[in-house]
């Protein structure tokens, strides 16, 4: 009884960015779990992820190539992904960051990071949340936010304010559309292996203050994620609404 609150089987997921790093393992963990998937990439193809996909778990899945930084992206990608089937599941995980000093940061940078992280990712909930709405259906809405979502950081005023806005969105949506059915979560990530930690990790003053604070020990993977994915995404979290869930190590706790 417990394994078949976790079942997908039957699902679709729409899973952003999922060419690689956390995405991709969202995408195989939700395939295992039973659910197809449309795997959306935007410089890197998700071609590969859709290949693994189907080795491993025998489970159909489909790649779609959408630019988010366009104002037309989330439309055009919620649309061919339509086409594939009904979405049942809509995980927002595509994302980009700029790093630069506060005083330095041009508004070109902050304007991408934006549509990128948080109005995309309102369309595309927007898009799932209408269609589920209008055929009085459930569904499931995963949203990416951040340590962030909580602190500052540095050099990232833009990565920090899309990534507290994706949390505060997340509440905002969860309080509309409970009663409709429909549950929306956030994941925030620790400090995990992705080409976004890449710099951080390069600098070794950074890494080892970093390393220092996390109780765990180690840097994330994306595998990490992958449980608390797969918990927001099925009937397990069905009482679960408007969560950011923190998965990071313990660093928050120190």
């Amino acid at each position: 009884m417990v394994q078949d609150l976790f079942n997908l089987s039957g699902k679709t997921a729409l899973v952003t960015g999922s060419s690689g790093g956390l995405g991709a393992a969202i995408a195989l963990a939700l395939a295992e779990a039973g659910a197809n998937v449309i795997c959306h990439g935007n410089s890197r193809p998700a071609a590969e992820t859709c290949r693994k996909i189907q080795q491993q778990d025998g489970r159909r899945a489909t790649a779609i190539q959408a630019d988010l930084s366009r104002p037309s992206g989330a439309q055009e990608l919620f649309e061919r992904a339509r086409s594939f089937g009904p979405i049942d599941i809509m995980v927002n995980n595509a994302g980009t960051i700029k790093r630069a000093p506060a005083e330095q940061y041009t508004l070109k940078d902050w304007d991408l990071v934006l549509e990128v992280n948080l109005k995309s990712l309102f369309q595309l909930s927007q898009l799932a949340g209408r269609d589920w709405i209008e055929n009085n259906k459930p569904g499931k809405i995963l949203n990416i936010a951040s340590l962030l979502a909580f602190q500052g950081g540095v050099t990232v005023p833009a990565y920090a304010a899309s990534k507290g806005g994706v949390a505060q969105l997340t509440k905002a949506l969860a309080n509309e559309w409970a009663e409709r059915g429909i549950n929306v979560n956030a994941i925030a990530p620790g400090y995990v292996l992705t080409d976004n930690t890449a710099p951080l990790r390069r600098d070794p003053t950074r890494d080892r203050q970093i390393l220092e604070r996390i109780p765990a020990g180690r840097w994330g993977k994306p595998e990490d994620i992958c449980g608390a994915a797969v918990f927001l995404c099925s009937a397990a979290s069905d009482y679960v609404h408007g969560h950011v869930l923190v998965v990071d190590g313990g660093w928050m706790a120190r």
